[in-house]
């Protein structure tokens, strides 16, 4: 079974490059499909989750091929089956993000409902309440959701919260419906800004993205187009926090800093130093930190996926710092893990108070969930003695090259295959 085993206690310092936004990429790889001419998409990250989405595409007709690494040609001109019946795709999140592009193209698409992380209740309401609005049936039979129209009417949706998957997938059937749509209370997210730019470089007519207010006037087809995803917001707050816990000192590259003031702001907050410019930023932490308050909030405000990061890293702060979580009602399963590292975090509902304490101690720990298990990583380059984490299936779903990345600033970090590797690991360090 792999795992990832590191030994803590060493200051992270360097450059590293983010790669391609992993949730921006689930969708504008979905969304390629919605023209019958060749899409090239660039700057995709090479995670499994992105894995998975492609060949459930190409298990329905979608021609896909990776020119490079990075770099994906798609297209949906030969797709001859609207039934996503991909076993694989059962496990991720973005499985629903098919519903909205083959809905949006064909009128009709059947979707096996989303697995990906177990976070609690995340109800799909929203993207069927969506795609009703626009005048399809919708129905779950046999753990699919069948969406089909005659055809769709451009319509007045109100979200009844604030969702980042039903705004994009309401997004992507609207965009060749009939009329005009106007999605209000829509999610902001920089990925709801990335897919919209894409598909208007594809020749769709979308404004408003990045505000409340989407509004959609439906064109008749899309066409090709070269487009290159943005940087990811999570990968590199979490190389953020980790400058934080390790005391050390991270050029994060390749970043929009803009997009990271949220994580800037609670990282100065709580006494680390922060440097921008213009596609990087650089976190110098020198001392021990300070407690402060945290509640995840859609964005502009905290994100929910650094917020297991967050949480880490205020268990090694001074004083009681309290992390609320508004967006998720399961997301604190990790705190069972960090404590046998020694930390002191007690969760009552959605909310973590936690006392921090000056070390954490090396442990076997499994990740629960994929930003969770970073956590985790982050918590074992901390922590004094060796560190083994479990289930690192979850963390490969977000996180390119994770051990490489960190080892090339400084972590003392493997990924093992067998208690062989594991232990020829430890013999190396010592």
């Amino acid at each position: 079974m792999e795992q990832y085993a590191m030994k803590g206690g060493v200051p992270l310092v360097g450059e590293v490059e983010i790669g391609g936004a992993k949730n921006a990429a689930l969708a504008i790889l979905a969304a390629a499909i919605m023209t019958d001419e060749t899409v090239v998409v660039e700057n995709v990250p090479d995670v499994r989750d992105t894995n998975v989405l492609m060949k459930a595409m190409e298990s329905v007709g979608a021609t896909v091929v990776k020119t490079d690494r990075h770099t994906v040609k798609i297209n949906g001109y030969q797709i001859d089956n609207l039934v996503i019946d991909d076993e694989h795709i059962k496990k991720i999140r973005a499985s629903y993000y098919l519903l909205g592009a083959l809905l949006g193209k064909y009128k009709h698409a059947e979707v096996p409902l989303p697995g990906g992380c177990n976070l609690g209740t995340r109800a799909i309401d929203q993207h069927l309440k969506g795609f009703r609005a626009l005048g399809a049936d919708v129905r779950v039979e046999h753990g699919f959701v069948i969406a089909e129209a005659n055809k769709l009417k451009g319509n007045h949706i109100f979200m009844d919260k604030v969702s980042v998957g039903a705004t994009i997938n309401v997004m992507m059937a609207a965009v060749m419906a009939e009329g005009k749509t106007v999605i209000e209370n829509a999610a902001k997210e920089p990925h709801v800004v990335d897919l919209a730019n894409f598909l208007n470089s594809m020749g769709a007519n979308i404004k408003g993205a990045g505000t409340d207010v989407i509004r959609i006037n439906g064109v008749n087809r899309l066409h090709k187009t070269e487009y290159a995803i943005i940087p990811d917001q999570i990968e590199a707050g979490t190389y953020m926090m980790a400058a934080a816990i390790t005391k050390g000192d991270i050029m994060v590259k390749n970043v929009i800093p803009k997009h990271l003031e949220c994580i800037s702001a609670k990282l100065i907050e709580i006494g680390c130093e922060i440097e921008e410019s213009d596609d990087a930023v650089r976190v110098v932490a020198s001392k021990r930190l300070n407690n402060t308050q945290v509640k995840t909030l859609p964005y502009p405000g905290f994100p929910t996926d650094m917020q297991p990061q967050m949480t880490v890293t205020l268990g090694l702060s001074s004083g009681i710092s309290i992390v609320t979580e508004s967006i998720f009602d399961n997301r604190f399963k990790y705190v069972d893990e960090l404590a046998r590292m020694g930390a002191d975090v007690k969760v009552e509902g959605n909310t973590a108070i936690i006392s921090g304490v000056n070390k954490y101690t090396g442990a076997s720990v499994s990740a629960p969930d994929l930003r969770a298990g970073a956590a985790l990583v982050l918590a074992g380059l901390a922590a004094e003695g060796l560190t083994v984490i479990d289930d690192i299936k979850y963390i490969e779903r977000g996180y390119e090259d994770f051990p490489e990345k960190l080892k090339h600033l400084g972590a003392h970090m493997e990924k093992v295959e067998s208690d062989k590797d594991l232990r020829k690991f430890e013999m190396k360090i010592g």
